[in-house]
């Protein structure tokens, strides 16, 4: 299937009704700016359904939501006490009270391009039955903030506006986003939502829409994010998202043949890549680099006196030149694509990459002690000169749209 979806402009009374999800928690900052951010989306009002789910103790979250003034087609849901809590369990609390056709979800902290829910259901108007899901493209907002938070954008603009439209071109599953994901809300219900065990929900269900014989395809619609600036809220996020594609990954390997006969030889292959490459990468890469500068500094790697060593060396190599390959020209690739400035903070790319390892390594030992434990990212609200920018957000995706649009 294509990449992406034409915007052609279908008439108010032809789009569905469209509920929108908001799971929160802990969110009273942002609040507003949440609401401000649904407001300005360019729906017909009287088809939007919007479903904020908060956990019983949330109150702070409540009273700003209604301070803030909830629109007409809003209802706070609120999540009975139980276990997990987590994300993906207030979602499946929300689901069964759907009224939309079609469903996404939408982070607190989300600021989705004005036009998006309409591309969507353009996309998936002309889209064949076996599509499922239309995932938007996610944009890092804050990448300047700090060092943490530009290399955080140059991943997204990697994995968003390279890879998965790649992936998507070629048929193959591709990893869901945590967010801004379109789905038809009677294929949700039959695939019975997320895993609510699973702290990484969206690589999961992507995964399961593949092995049920459904596709997934990109949409060239945006929403702005902002990522984490400080240490310990990085290391939270990203470890909580590797500790989730380790789960994802060792369900897929429970049962690999079953997985196998279901998607397709190449479909699991890729699959598989993918999943191992974002988990044994982050865990092993730092080794293997140690060991590589090693052997080519006090080796033979580059003289090999045997056979033996000479098939290691070209391993070792090929190995090297193709990760980084594939580290480097998505990273650039994006940033054409998103309109990132280069910055002397990439030759710290080493810095990050080891830092990634330690996220991987947490990650790790979480999964052996707290499985299921939901890593709770901190949310500040958009500074005011910030808001006001987000008014321009048609003008920024346009031409956003028109480079992603006309690159081959």
């Amino acid at each position: 299937m294509s990449a992406f979806a034409p915007w052609r402009r279908a008439a108010d009374r032809a789009l569905p009704t469209y509920t929108i999800i908001a799971p929160m928690y802990r969110e009273a900052g942002v609040a507003a700016q949440f609401l401000s951010a649904i407001r300005a989306l360019d729906y017909p009002v009287a088809k939007l359904d919007l479903k904020i789910v908060l956990e019983p103790d949330d109150h702070a979250t409540a009273r700003a939501l209604r301070a803030a003034g909830l629109p007409p087609y809003a209802e706070i849901v609120v999540a009975p006490r139980g276990a997990p809590r987590t994300k993906p369990r207030g979602l499946n609390v929300a689901l069964p009270l759907a009224r939309g056709r079609l469903l996404t979800i939408l982070d607190a902290e989300d600021r989705p391009e004005p036009r998006q829910l309409r591309a969507a259901a353009e996309a998936f108007a002309v889209a064949g039955p076996r599509v499922a899901c239309f995932q938007a493209r996610l944009a890092i907002d804050n990448g300047p903030e700090s060092f943490l938070s530009y290399f955080f954008a140059l991943g997204y603009a990697a994995l968003f506006d390279v890879i998965n439209p790649g992936l998507a071109a070629l048929g193959l599953p591709l990893p869901l986003g945590g967010t801004s994901n379109h789905f038809r809300t009677d294929l949700l219900r039959r695939v019975v939502g997320w895993d609510a065990w699973n702290v990484t929900e969206d690589a999961d269900l992507g995964l399961r829409f593949a092995r049920l014989g459904y596709e997934v395809g990109v949409i060239a619609a945006t929403t702005y994010e902002d990522a984490p600036t400080d240490l310990a809220g990085w290391l939270g996020q990203r470890s909580r998202w590797m500790k989730g594609w380790m789960q994802t990954f060792a369900v897929f390997l429970r049962t690999p043949r079953r997985h196998i006969r279901k998607i397709g030889r190449l479909p699991s292959f890729a699959a598989l890549c993918s999943m191992a490459s974002l988990v044994a990468g982050p865990l092993f890469g730092p080794f293997y680099g140690a060991r590589l500068a090693h052997d080519m500094f006090c080796g033979d790697l580059l003289a090999p006196t045997t056979t033996g060593s000479l098939l290691i060396a070209a391993l070792s190599v090929s190995v090297a030149c193709f990760g980084a390959a594939a580290l480097i020209l998505p990273m650039f690739l994006g940033m054409k694509r998103r309109g990132l400035r280069a910055s002397p903070l990439l030759f710290f790319a080493p810095v990050y990459l080891l830092l990634l390892s330690v996220a991987a390594w947490r990650a790790l030992w979480e999964w052996t002690l707290h499985p299921f434990v939901w890593t709770k990212t901190k949310h500040a609200p958009r500074p005011p000169h910030a808001i006001a920018g987000a008014r321009n957000l048609p003008a920024r995706a346009s031409a956003i749209r028109a480079r992603v649009l006309s690159t081959p």
